[in-house]
């Protein structure tokens, strides 16, 4: 299968981000692209550094304008695209909604994002409901697509249960990026996690990972913060943690890159995780922590 990432800049403008979006696309389809990943709430400025009631008018339904727009480009194209909406769901509920359109157009599917981070610069629990709809990959004409959302990328249990209900593939939009103000050996670092995690996902789960992020640098609208820069640096991986593609830091790109979806099963016959798993053991898990005692 042959992929496509789509690491943007974004204006406030959303008709402006979605004719780049779809520009995007379609240059990706021109080299061949079956898939195209769009990053996190790709339609407008990352709106979570502060917050503020009034961006609630940003929200859509889904389906919606936007599906409408990009379920006629992949019926256009005949390209399975994963896009990422902030979703109203009704008045005072909203979430943060990855959706699939498939070749023909069509809604396949949609994943509300589970965890919901809530830090300085990440104020997403002003904004967004977790998801509701469980760990349940799409399935579409290029394959099983287990669609989680950036902070759900540091949670191995989603991963897992992605995987374990038959994932083809991970795939992760995403908005992440640097405080300026950091020093750049913390920057480094910080990068290097978000990379190192992931890869350890698709290890862990025999299974090729897709993040597709942002970048660029975006400022606070009140002013308090120093603004983020969006670290870029979108990557696809195999289910070894092999690199076989990623994007620079500080650019735009459009990242195409072929998927053999067969490795897996090369690589769990040779490293067979999900065989060897003590699910008898594991009941701890579903406990917050586990005091000393």
């Amino acid at each position: 299968m042959r992929i496509a990432l789509i690491q943007q800049t974004c204006v406030a403008d959303a008709h402006e981000n979605l004719d780049r979006n779809r520009e995007a696309l379609r240059t990706a389809a021109r080299q061949g692209a079956q898939l195209g990943i769009l990053q996190e709430l790709h339609t407008g400025p990352y709106f979570c550094q502060t917050e503020d009631t009034g961006v609630f008018d940003r929200a859509e339904p889904i389906p919606g304008p936007t599906t409408e727009a990009l379920g006629a480009l992949a019926a256009e194209l005949g390209m399975v695209i994963v896009a990422s909406l902030f979703e109203r769901r009704a008045a005072g509920l909203y979430h943060n909604t990855a959706v699939v359109l498939d070749a023909d157009g069509r809604l396949a599917g949609r994943y509300r994002k589970m965890h919901i981070p809530d830090d300085p610069g990440y104020y997403e629990k002003f904004y967004f409901t977790p998801g509701d709809l469980g760990f349940d990959p799409v399935d579409t004409r290029v394959g099983r697509l287990g669609v989680l959302v950036c902070w759900d990328q540091w949670f191995p249990e989603a991963a897992r249960l992605m995987a374990l209900a038959g994932a083809q593939i991970l795939i992760y939009p995403t908005a992440i990026g640097w405080n300026p103000q950091d020093e750049a050996d913390e920057q480094a670092r910080q990068r290097e996690a978000w990379i190192t995690v992931q890869r350890g996902h698709a290890v862990a789960n025999g299974l090729p990972l897709a993040a597709c992020n942002r970048v660029g640098f975006e400022p606070d609208p009140s002013g308090v913060t120093a603004g983020s820069r969006f670290w870029g640096s979108s990557f696809v991986c195999g289910p070894q943690g092999e690199f076989l593609a990623q994007a620079p830091e500080d650019q735009e790109a459009v990242l195409v890159v072929d998927v053999d979806l067969d490795h897996s099963e090369a690589v769990r016959r040779i490293w067979p995780f999900l065989r060897d798993r003590r699910i008898d053991a594991y009941g701890e898990l579903l406990h917050r922590f586990r005091d000393p005692s």
